[in-house]
C-alpha cells in the first residue's frame, strides 16, 4: 500500500517561490513520482516527473526553467520547487507515483495519487 500526502501549498504573489513536498510511505523507491496539477474548470494537467533513481526529470513546457523537481529516496519525499510563479501557476497540485515503464505524461499512468495541495499565484 502506497500512500502520498503533500505539504507547502499556499498564496503566494507573482515572481516568488514555494516548495511543495509530497510525503510517501509504502514502496515508492522503486517508483517514478510526478507532479500533476487542475485549475479551476481545467483538466488536470502534467507538471513534471522524476525517476526512481532521481537521475532523469521531465518537466511541461510551461514549467520548464522554472520549476525544479526532485526526490529525496532516504526520506521517502518528493520535491517541487517552484520559482518565478506566474497566476497561470494557481491550481491545486498533486503527487502521483508509478511503478514506471508507462508514460508519465498521462495521469492514467498513475496509480497512487495525494489528496492535493492548493497554490495561489496573486498578480
Amino acid at each position: 500500500q502506497v500512500t502520498l500526502v503533500e505539504s507547502g501549498g499556499g498564496l503566494v504573489q507573482a515572481g516568488y517561490s514555494l516548495r511543495l513536498s509530497c510525503a510517501a510511505s509504502g514502496r515508492t523507491l522503486s517508483m517514478t513520482m510526478a507532479w500533476f496539477r487542475q485549475a479551476p474548470g481545467k483538466e488536470r494537467e502534467f507538471v513534471a516527473a522524476i525517476n526512481r533513481a532521481g537521475g532523469s526529470t521531465y518537466y511541461a513546457d510551461s514549467v520548464k526553467g522554472r520549476f525544479t523537481i526532485s526526490r529525496d529516496n532516504n526520506k521517502n519525499t518528493a520535491y517541487l520547487q517552484m520559482d518565478s510563479l506566474k497566476p497561470e501557476d494557481t491550481a491545486v497540485y498533486y503527487c502521483a507515483a508509478q511503478l514506471g515503464g508507462l508514460d508519465r505524461t498521462r495521469q492514467q499512468s498513475y496509480g497512487y495519487w495525494g489528496q492535493g495541495t492548493q497554490v495561489i499565484v496573486s498578480s
